[in-house]
């Protein structure tokens, strides 16, 4: 019997070590902390992005001097200040977890001072805005109008965020009580209130549109099955033929064309090109309908805890930064016409 063959150990290199630290890091915030898709990976974009400029070197070996450089690395990439102190927050986070696992003795990054944030007022439409983006998927121009009034007419009624609309279910979806039920960050659950206009929207894309692009998926979907594999074939391979989720199963409200879940990216594309066809900015998004909803209920004369229960904010901190909005209108008023102003 010939002898059994040694194997040789493969080193553990520094690069490999580091690079389990990330795994286990972004395990960590995705399993145990159960953090949302979205924010893990934020965090995977922020590490990933240093872990490029530390290149060869060890992050047990590094300085306070060094991480400083790397603050001053990101402000010369021309990042927003909000957007470095992301990337730093990330970076503290991720310094304390190896310190918790022993990787590290102190947390060095813990020293790094705050990013100062321009307090910023968000970009608001006005309400005759919102009226023409609101009406602008037309029958004549766009394929996908019912579906398009149905998702702008939610976000603006609602204030939800884009990663909510997308994440609608049919079952979370109560018309009779004018009401929805969404989940926000950290999974998060509220009840959402719905206007006439909102549901008229909702049922006319529910009802007429939303079934027939879905018999159309469905109908694609058997005579793609039907020519993948030779029945013959798979049978003398003993393999069976993959079965993929009917499209008239999709539990979310809003689908694409082809009858597959709505992405992020598609809802931020569709509210752009309806504002641009208004004459809205270029920075127009999803979540200015949600600024625009939070200001436009206070200027009503909603009270400020009422807004922080309907955007779904942890703080009211958070929620104060759209009192800062009105009182930047009120302030224009008074100038106008009072007087003595």
């Amino acid at each position: 019997m010939p002898p059994r063959r040694r194997l040789t150990p493969r080193a553990v290199t520094l690069a490999d070590s580091q690079q389990s630290w990330l795994r286990n890091f972004l395990e960590y915030v995705a399993r145990e902390r159960r953090l949302s898709p979205n924010t893990c990976l934020a965090y995977k974009s922020d590490l990933l992005k240093f872990y490029r400029w530390l290149g060869a070197r060890s992050i047990a070996e590094i300085t306070v001097q060094d991480l400083s450089e790397y603050a001053i690395f990101l402000r010369e990439s021309q990042l927003t200040p909000a957007s470095v102190s992301r990337h730093l927050t990330s970076l503290r986070v991720f310094f304390r977890f190896l310190q918790g696992e022993g990787a590290l003795q102190r947390n060095i990054a813990e020293l790094l001072g705050s990013q100062k944030l321009w307090k910023r007022l968000p970009a608001v439409l006005s309400p005759g805005q919102i009226s023409r983006l609101l009406v602008e998927p037309r029958e004549e121009v766009d394929d996908m109008w019912i579906r398009d009034r149905a998702i702008l007419e939610f976000c603006y009624a609602t204030g939800c965020r884009a990663s909510e609309v997308v994440n609608l279910k049919l079952e979370d979806v109560w018309l009779d009580r004018a009401c929805c039920r969404c989940f926000g960050k950290g999974s998060k659950e509220r009840i959402v209130h719905l206007g006439e206009a909102a549901i008229d929207a909702f049922e006319i894309w529910l009802s007429v549109s939303r079934p027939v692009i879905l018999q159309k998926a469905e109908q694609r979907h058997i005579n793609d099955n039907n020519l993948t594999i030779d029945p013959r074939t798979a049978l003398r391979d003993n393999k069976r033929l993959p079965k993929k989720a009917s499209p008239l199963q999709n539990p979310y409200v809003f689908v694409s064309r082809t009858g597959k879940k709505l992405r992020r990216e598609a809802l931020w594309e569709l509210v752009k090109k309806y504002a641009l066809r208004i004459g809205a900015p270029k920075t127009i998004s999803p979540h200015t309908l949600r600024h625009s909803f939070a200001t436009h209920m206070l200027q009503g004369g909603a009270d400020l805890r009422q807004v922080q229960e309907m955007l779904g904010h942890e703080s009211i901190a958070t929620t104060q930064i759209y009192t800062h909005v009105e009182m930047s209108r009120l302030r224009r008023v008074y100038r106008k016409n009072h007087p003595r102003a």
